[in-house]
């Protein structure tokens, strides 16, 4: 058997999904910590961003009856998550592939809209802030996870800090009702839009 180098798209792929589906990241913040802190309804329409493996997408999608989107632009990442989701029998979810701006989500058709540890790789956050606040309903929710910004910044892992994420989503016509600092590095922010 061939081994794979550490450019191989093949090696990089499976340290994606060890990190993703890690023991660790789920003890860090686990998807039904983040739910606690969302008003999530039986019906409710949800957009996974960077769903990635189907994190919070698998959960999610027991949490509702209502659709959940399961957003990502790496077809390898979404089709792990897909198999997840046959094998659990959920026939609630629709995988979407691409960026958020390309998606062809409606206006005002969402409820709640995850985005876990993806928001600072997507450029520009204001106008991805604003495609957000437009498929969400009137007084929808956005859920933001994301790693605080280091005090010597890593141009190769970019982070936003917390304070500068709150300004951007206020600038986008969201309000923050909670601020949860789970672990270390990490934050959680629920913003709700406004009207």
């Amino acid at each position: 058997m061939k081994k794979c180098s550490k450019s191989d798209p093949r090696h990089q792929l499976t340290k994606k999904v060890e990190y993703l589906d890690s023991r660790k990241r789920r003890d860090q913040f686990s998807p039904e910590s983040l739910f606690e802190l969302l008003p999530i309804h039986k019906n409710d329409t949800i957009l996974d961003i960077g769903a990635g493996t189907g994190f919070l997408t698998i959960p999610a999608a027991k949490a509702t009856n209502g659709i959940v989107y399961a957003l990502d632009i790496d077809p390898n990442i979404l089709q792990i998550a897909e198999s997840k989701a046959e094998q659990e029998e959920l026939k609630n979810i629709r995988f979407l592939q691409g960026e958020l701006r390309d998606a062809s989500l409606s206006n005002y058709s969402l409820d709640i809209v995850l985005a876990s540890l993806v928001l600072h790789e997507i450029q520009p956050l204001p106008e991805t802030l604003q495609r957000i606040n437009q498929v969400l309903k009137v007084n929808g929710y956005l859920a933001c996870v994301e790693l605080e910004e280091e005090e010597t910044p890593d141009k190769n892992h970019p982070r936003i800090s917390s304070a500068k994420m709150e300004q951007e989503l206020n600038k986008a016509g969201f309000k923050v009702s909670k601020k949860v600092y789970p672990a270390a590095s990490i934050y959680v922010l629920i913003a709700q839009k406004q009207q």
